[in-house]
Parts: structure tokens; sequence; C-alpha cells
């Protein structure tokens, strides 16, 4: 494998399959998948990544905590780089020791990430497994980009968010035959959809706009960006923060004109009649009209009567993206929107209703026969404490404080030791100058990590761990009909280990060993997954090949079209809702719901409503007059391959998007360095002048390396130096990444 023979060879990630062409030991060029009809441009910077300056070399032990157990300097990058053995000795001493003094609920199991397409050495799995096999950890609930509708929607239509996400919704397929109206809150953006979890083989999101388009379906894209749609849908600008004012119009136009369909509401849901005098003004004097909603949302009122016209009159399908509940509030646009379907009396019909996250991954819309499997057992965690994943910080400043969390009133516990694996909080993470404080509480952070990132540079105990390109292991998403054999294609870069092995030499020092291991290496756990995932698509009647197949064929297609699709469960129910209830409380969609109104939370009561955010455009002040947007990045994902892109000339700092109005009363022309600051930090952009986005939003993507602590303005351009971190309400504790309110000035 490493001598100076020229191979090509395939592999998967999370942005879809390419080939990789090695020589002399790197990966020296990738190349499009074959099968691919619109294939990712991310693949490109992989060879510069994977060997970048920036590698962990070997394992890191940061000085000052070594010598006095420091927690103020981490961020200083001055570590002492032991063998293998003596830093897992040094590690495992130190995991006992916390866990022995005060417990396996002071250990916070961070990981959060999409360190790796691969099925066994999938990063979460492996940490979590691990952290179990010593007696257990405090675990999250919910992610960054949907932990605010895992908790608002199961009250609302009675599903597992995820689940309606991924098994209940219709296939692109099922709209293009049946939808006439495609109203997208937030877009649909094939961005976006160039990844998924575990990968997404054939990137087929644009090509389905075109058929939508081909059909002469209308497609309206509503929020502040042109570009969160394809091509040729009609924009419909709206102001950040303001949709659920919007759709609160939309309900009052078709109940005022006598477009209800009251029939579905009647049989259906529960707790239209509690809604409707809040809709109509009769409880606080304000009827959510059209001409109410205009100056909040920057839609004309017109515009707004003739929308709920035609969805009225059409197959309409109303879809909202995740940016939606991304922002303080953001419990709201979600349940109203699937209010604002069921007045439609659409929910159930095929191309109708309401769908969630489509092209916010590539896997939703798709058709296919769902097959799990392949999947590392995490084991039994002993300790019950958990916490909302985006309130981490708040979790290390406020040790043994009470917070409330979706009708439960809990205590944050005291964590003394962060486990971290295929993760990048410093870049995901809300208000980081913050979470940078927060981070010094505990009294250890160890981290896994192939790069130098902003994490691994504020860790006390750091491993190099291989990428997917330095191990073997096996490719296959549930949204996905193809599956890969992932072989080692390089030797691991400097001293790095596979976090399977990194976890195995924990667990032994800590006497939990064969528990962790079940006495299997690496390749006899694939080996073992395999044939359990083989055995299941058997009596599936999908056929698989044999492992040895799969590694001599590198990937496959799998049969994973069903000849019937089962019917969702929305179908089902509207079909028969006595006999196909929903798992809500009433059985139905709750319009008003009794469980939420009993929590007695005045940031989310008994039914949707508009609440204005803290930072919106409604509330812009002469210091910080612009609202700032922070969508996921083009050019990777998250901040993966970060590190190589930083090198590329232009690329950095970040770009940011800036009205031709707003930059003009700035002096900003396109290629600008700006700076773009408010209360909580400043940051470093490159402008770029446009149309295409509203009149006083700014949107600079999220991925860019934030710089060292203490630094009056991060350079690279990361715009969580500058997003606020609440949550989005008492119940959901999401993330409030898009409720943040900047100033830009030319540098």
């Amino acid at each position: 494998m490493d001598g100076s023979d020229r191979q090509t060879r395939v592999t998967t990630s999370h942005w879809g399959a390419f080939e990789v062409v090695t020589e002399g030991g790197r990966i020296v060029e990738t190349r499009p998948f074959a099968q691919d009809p619109s294939p990712s441009a991310i693949p490109a910077i992989l060879p510069a990544a994977v060997h970048h300056e920036s590698r962990v070399a070997r394992p890191a032990i940061r000085r000052a905590w070594l010598d006095s157990r420091d927690r103020k300097g981490r961020g200083d990058g001055d570590y002492v780089t032991p063998p293998w053995d003596e830093a897992l000795d040094i590690a495992a001493q130190e995991i006992d020791r916390i866990r022995k003094t005060h417990g396996n609920g002071a250990i916070y199991g961070g990981s959060y990430g999409w360190a790796s397409a691969g099925r066994f050495h999938h990063a979460q799995s492996q940490v979590h497994r691990f952290l179990n096999s010593i007696g257990g950890y405090v675990a999250s609930f919910g992610s960054y980009s949907t932990g605010c509708a895992q908790s608002i929607m199961p009250h609302v239509l009675g599903e597992n968010f995820l689940t309606l996400l991924y098994e209940t919704q219709d296939s692109f397929a099922t709209i293009a035959e049946h939808t006439e109206t495609l109203v997208m809150f937030g877009g649909i953006n094939p961005k976006n959809s160039q990844v998924s979890m575990g990968g997404i083989t054939e990137h087929a999101t644009a090509g389905w706009f075109d058929r939508f388009a081909a059909k002469g379906m209308t497609r309206i894209n509503i929020g502040p960006q042109r570009g969160d749609a394809p091509e040729g849908c009609e924009w419909l600008p709206c102001r950040p923060g303001s949709d659920a004012a919007l759709m609160l119009a939309l309900a009052h136009v078709m109940e005022e004109e006598g477009l209800t369909d009251n029939g579905f509401l009647a049989t259906h849901t529960t707790g239209f009649d509690r809604f409707r005098p809040y809709l109509m003004g009769e409880t606080d004097g304000t009827p959510k009209t059209p001409d109410w909603a205009a100056p909040l949302t920057g839609v004309d009122a017109g515009r707004i009567r003739a929308l709920a016209r035609r969805m009225a009159a059409t197959r309409t399908l109303i879809t909202v993206a995740w940016s939606l509940q991304r922002q303080e509030h953001g419990e709201q646009p979600y349940w109203m929107s699937a209010v604002l379907a069921a007045m439609l009396g659409q929910i159930g019909l095929p191309g109708g209703g309401v769908g969630y996250g489509y092209g916010a991954i590539g896997g939703i819309g798709k058709d296919f026969r769902p097959l799990g499997g392949l999947t590392l057992p995490q084991g039994r965690n002993a300790v019950t404490d958990v916490i909302p994943v985006a309130r981490v910080a708040d979790m290390l400043l406020n040790p043994g404080q009470p917070y409330d969390f979706n009708g439960q009133r809990r205590d944050y516990p005291d964590i003394r030791l962060v486990c971290w694996a295929g993760g990048n909080p410093f870049h995901h993470h809300q208000d980081l100058n913050r979470l940078h404080e927060a981070w010094t509480r505990p009294e250890t952070i160890i981290v896994n990590e192939p790069w130098w990132t902003a994490t691994a540079q504020r860790a006390d105990i750091v491993f190099p761990a291989t990428t997917p390109y330095e191990r073997e292991d096996i490719g296959r998403s549930p949204l996905d009909d193809y599956l890969f054999h992932m072989p080692a294609l390089i030797s691991p870069v400097g001293q790095a280990r596979d976090d399977y092995a990194i976890f195995a030499g924990l667990a032994e020092r800590l006497g939990a060993g064969e528990r962790f291991t079940e006495g299997r290496e690496a390749a006899a756990w694939i080996a073992h997954l395999y044939a359990g995932f083989r055995d299941g698509a058997t009596a599936a009647g999908i056929e698989v090949p044999t492992l040895e197949e799969l590694r001599a064929r590198n990937w496959v297609r799998l049969e994973t079209q069903a000849e019937e699709q089962p019917k969702p469960v929305l179908r089902r129910f509207r079909a028969d809702p006595e006999g196909a209830p929903l798992k809500t409380p009433s059985g139905r969609i709750e319009i008003f719901s009794d469980t939420i109104d009993g929590f007695g939370y005045d940031d989310c009561p008994g039914h949707p409503v508009w609440l204005p955010p803290v930072e919106w455009p409604g509330a812009a002040t002469t210091e910080a007059p612009l609202h700032l947007v922070s969508p996921q990045p083009g050019d990777k994902l998250h901040s993966q391959l970060e590190a190589a892109l930083a090198d590329v000339e232009g690329a950095r700092p970040e770009t940011i998007l800036i009205h031709e109005t707003d930059a003009a009363a700035r002096g900003i022309a396109t290629g600008d360095l700006v700076r773009v600051f408010n209360s909580r930090g400043a940051v470093r952009a490159r402008a770029r002048v446009t149309a295409d986005i509203l009149a006083g939003v700014v949107a600079l993507p999220t991925g860019a390396w934030v710089g060292p602590p203490g630094s009056n303005m991060d350079q690279n351009g990361n715009p969580n130096v500058l997003t606020r971190d609440v949550g989005t309400s008492r119940l959901g504790q999401g993330t409030s990444a898009h409720s943040t309110l900047v100033e830009v000035e030319r540098l």
C-alpha cells in the first residue's frame, strides 16, 4: 500500500462517494463517483487536508495541566508529547480519579459531530461505548440541527421527529407527481443536501427541482436569501424570526374568507376552538391579519392574501427548513406550520400537508425501504442525567443550578471531566467566548482528534486519531441504497490510532477491557457487525454480498426500492383517525396542547403564537442594525477539512453576504475586508455585495476554525463568536443561532 504504485479505490463520506488515487503512501487526487449525477466538490480538498501540517502527529498533554492542573491556560498551545503508553496511563489515571472522587455523573461524554461515514469507526458510538463500559457518563439529548424540533413536534404530531423526517414524509417522487404549490419556509437548498448522515451517493435534489419546474409546479422560497432555493423559484423575501407571524397571517386569511377545512379540523385535530380566538384577535385585541404581519415580516399584505388563496385552491405542500427552529422561539413556526397545514385539510394527502427538513440533508425526500443494522452497540449508561445538547456551556458554568426542559425541572450536573471524540464544539456552539470561559471550569478535558482544531487546542490531553482514509470500515446509511467497503487507503499519518484502539487502551487500564472489546479486534468487529446486517437484509429479501465479496467489489447498489412503499403514518391517520391514531394524548394533531399548557411556560404557551426574539430585525439598534444568519458552508461539512481550506488563496476569512444598500451606506465593496461585531465579539470577513439577500440581513457561513482565546477579533470569520447562547425556549432549549444582531464596518 505504501509503495510507489498508483492505485484508485472508491470510498464514501458524508458528502457522498468518490474515487481516491494514492501513490507513494499518500492521497494524491480525488475524482467523482461515476454513479453520482451531481457529485459534490468537497472531496477536492481532501488530499491536502489528510496530509496537512495541522494533523495531530503524536499524543500531546498540555504542559500547564500536567505541572499544576491549570485550567485557565487552555488554548496556550504549549504541549509535551509523551509516548502512547505514558499518555494513556496519565489519561486513565485521571479518569479513574474523577470517577472515584466524584462519580461517573461528573463525566460529560461529548461527541457531537459527523466524524466518519464508516459504521464501526463512528466516533460517537465509540466514545459512548467506552464511557458506558467504565460506569457511564452525562449524555445529551437532540442535536444542534434539530434539537428544538425534537422537543416540540412529538407534542403536536405524536411522532419522534427523526422518525417523521426519515420514514413518514413524502418522497420527492411523490411531490413531483402530486404537489401543485410548494411553499418553502427557509427554502430547500441543494448546497445543504450535498451531505447526509452516513453519506448520500446520488445527489438528486437539484434534479428533482428541474422536474418540478418542467411540470409547472409553483415553487415559493420564503426567507431572507434568494439562494436558499434553486434558481427559478419565486422568492418571497421575509425577515428572519418572523415566519410564525407570516403563517398566522396566512391562517387568518383562510379563516376570514371561509377557506378553512373545518371538516378535517373536526375529525383529525384538537384545540382549534382554543387557538382561533388568538388568531382572530378576540383574546388580545390583535387580529393576526396580513396588515398586522406586513411590517413584522416585510411581506406585502396583498402577497400574503394571494398566497393563502392559492394554497387553499391547490394541492399544497408546506416545507420548513431546520433553520427556522434554530432561533429564539423556534418552536412556534414548527408548530404553526402544522396548524396551517391542518387548516388547509391536506395533511396525509400525497404531496400535500407539511414536511420538515427537505434539503437540509440529502437523505430526506429519498424513496427507499429502510434497512437498519451495522451499528456498534453502545451498552447501558448507568448515569441517567441528560442535558439538552446545546446547553453545554450553561451546564459547565452553572453546576447544580436548576433549569427547565420540556416540562421537567432539572439541575445541571457538576462536570469535572469532558471526554470528546469526533466533533468540534468550538465550531458549532454559540457565543464562543462564553464557551471558552465555560471550558475552563472542568478539571480535565480529553479529546481524540485528527487535526489541531480549536477544540483540540483547548484540551488537556489530545490523542491523535485516524481519518476514515487510514482504516478499514463499512460505509452504509439507512437513507441510501449503496453499500461500500471503505479500505484503508494509506497508513495512519504520524502516530495516529483509531478511536477504537485508543478507547480499548484506556478501558484495559481501567479494568474494563473485556467489556469494551468483547475480545474482538477492529477487523473482527467489522465482520461481526456486517454478518448481523447481512442476516437482517436477507430476512427483508434484500441480497447483500459476503464481506469478502464486498471487499473485492468495493461497492454495490442494494435493491432497497420497495415494490409497494408502506403508507406513511400521516396517510394512515388521514384515512382512519380512530383506527390509526397519532401518539399524542388526544390521538389527533394537537393545535392546542394541554400538556404544554400545563408546563406554564410563557415562552411556549399551549398553542402557537407570535413571540418576537430579543434580537431580530424588529429590535435592531444603531449599535447592531443588521440581522446575522449563519448558514452551513458550501465548501465542506461543518468545519471538516477546514485546515486545508484555510490555505486556499482568498478562502479565508469567510465571505459575508451583504445587501447593496447596506454595503453602500458603509462604503463596502465586494472583496473588501470587513469587521463584523456586536457586544459579544468581533470577526473578520470578506464582503460580497449582492441583491440576493434581504436588506438589513447579512449571511456569514459557519465552519471557519475560531482563533486562539483572547483575540479582539477572530481573523477567520466564525459567526459563532457573535451568536447568542440562549435556549429557544424552556420547552425546547435548542440553539438560537439565527437570533443575532450585528454591525459591519469596512476594515
